[in-house]
């Protein structure tokens, strides 16, 4: 099996910074695309940021300029940093993988547990 085992979240102040790391471990040959997704009360589940294996980027509009998702690739692990945090950042996180377990078997998806980020005064 896959886990995805994230950290780094907690409660910040408007305007603060956090930074989120997501480790991948199990059963790996290789992983695509990784990235950052969040859920607000009472609200679907949005993308926040992707990272594919070649370095290429993906961003929410809404977090553009703000955030940045960076991977290494050795260890397996994204990273989201996240300055300037509003309190409409206020969501849990979660980490996403898409994971290749053998060479010729198809890529499959993974979640971490999901962590809370808050912003507050």
């Amino acid at each position: 099996q896959v886990q995805l085992v994230e950290s780094g979240g907690g409660l910040v102040q408007p305007g603060g910074s956090l930074r989120l790391s997501c480790a991948a471990s199990g059963s790996i040959f290789s992983i695509n695309a990784m990235g950052w997704y969040r859920q607000a009360p009472g609200k679907q589940r949005e993308l926040v940021a992707t990272a594919a294996t070649g370095g290429s980027t993906n961003y929410a509009d809404s977090v553009k300029g703000r955030f940045t998702i960076s991977r290494d690739n050795a260890k397996n692990t994204v990273y989201l940093q996240m300055n300037s945090l509003k309190p409409e950042d206020t969501a849990v996180y979660y980490c996403n993988a898409d994971v290749r377990r053998r060479r010729w078997a198809p890529p499959d998806d993974y979640w971490g547990q999901g962590t809370q980020v808050t912003v507050s005064s």
